[in-house]
């Protein structure tokens, strides 16, 4: 099969660990017999310092050209204090917009070797294994007016929630489809006793549970639905929100696994290219150096395969060659433990690619 991916490297440790994933794709290919052909664009900073923007008009047509979008990571500290339409996060939120990516999805997983770097007991981790569906256009994030106004009294600040109904269902659906290939559970996290919008959020969600009448809906006040992830998170199969609360509830989830450098991410929307990205972000403390994790980029390539190109036994394949690296004890630096020997980013990409080499030959 031959399909097109369009790599955008981004900032910090992006380029590290897309340029393993990029290698790890290439060595599916030849395992499974395809093609995969890999075009690079700037976005966020590294977009910025190139061509003066962060989201240049030919990065996003070579990403609507393509089949799937591999990120790396954007964010540069030397733009911080810019406005925010000119920093490097725009790009990426004006990327979301232009493919249309609406729903994000963040697998929250605790891999049994990585149990003892979770900061919770290890009777609260047992069966950890949930999906937080995020929606990913809409919202504070991309409301308007957004404005700072100067008055008699000081400076005042506007900032915008606004959702269609039509956005708040679609979201809505792919959690309850989701939840009716997982577990049948879907819980529906919102703002219902402050916020208008979470109001007509969960009254969307009541009248679609008429059509998935198999899964199992649950509405949970977002701090309720924050603390009850640190207490209880097994009991949790799908979460669906909004954008902000995703944006926050899954950076949590992300710490209770261990590390936010082992986490996934998937960005679809109606038709056209997902986008996937680790959730970790650019690290420029560390970029640089060689010691990213690129584990959470080899997972999103692994949810590339799987959503975009419906190759379910590839992505299994590379998820079988985390799992067994893991089991064997190789660790980047985030995850090391005391008497481990941290590997470097191509270490550790080396190691995934010959464990994917021996599960497909043992197959």
């Amino acid at each position: 099969m031959n399909k097109h991916i369009t790599v955008l490297p981004g900032d910090g440790i992006g380029p590290e660990v897309t340029a393993e994933a990029q290698k790890l794709l290439e060595e599916v290919a030849v395992q499974f017999g395809h093609t995969f052909e890999f075009t690079a664009a700037h976005i966020g900073g590294a977009a910025i310092d190139a061509e003066g923007t962060p989201l240049p008009e030919q990065t996003v047509a070579r990403c609507k050209a393509s089949d799937a979008v591999l990120l790396g990571a954007v964010g540069a500290p030397k733009y911080d204090r810019g406005p925010a339409s000119g920093r490097p996060e725009a790009g990426l939120l004006g990327l979301r917009k232009a493919l249309d990516v609406f729903a994000n999805l963040r697998p929250i997983t605790v891999f049994p070797p990585l149990a003892a770097a979770s900061p919770l007991k290890d009777e609260v981790l047992t069966n950890v294994d949930f999906v937080i569906v995020r929606e990913l256009t809409g919202g504070l994030y991309f409301g308007t007016p957004r404005e700072r106004i100067q008055t008699d009294h000081g400076l005042e600040v506007v900032d915008t929630l606004r959702y269609s109904e039509q956005e708040i269902e679609r979201i809505l659906r792919l959690g309850y489809q989701i939840a009716q290939q997982r577990g049948k559970r879907l819980t529906s996290v919102d703002k219902a006793n402050v916020l208008e919008s979470s109001r007509v959020w969960r009254e969307t969600a009541e009248r679609l549970h008429a059509e998935y009448p198999d899964v199992e809906l649950n509405h949970l006040l977002v701090d309720n639905a924050a603390m009850q992830i640190v207490k209880d998170p097994g009991q949790f199969d799908v979460i669906v929100t909004e954008n902000l609360f995703g944006d926050i509830l899954s950076d949590e989830g992300a710490m209770i696994t261990g590390s936010i450098g082992m986490l996934p991410s998937a960005s679809l929307g109606a038709g056209g290219p997902g986008l996937y990205e680790p959730v970790h972000g650019s690290a420029p403390d560390i970029a640089g150096k060689g010691i990213a994790n690129p584990l959470a980029s080899f997972l999103s390539a692994a949810m590339m395969l799987r959503h975009s190109f419906g190759m379910f036994a590839e992505a299994d394949a590379v998820e079988q060659a985390v799992q067994q690296v893991l089991a064997d004890g190789l660790r980047t630096a985030d995850i090391a433990g005391p008497g481990d020997t941290p590997l470097s980013t191509a270490e550790m990409g080396e190691a995934v690619r010959t464990r994917l080499r021996a599960t497909v030959a043992a197959k």
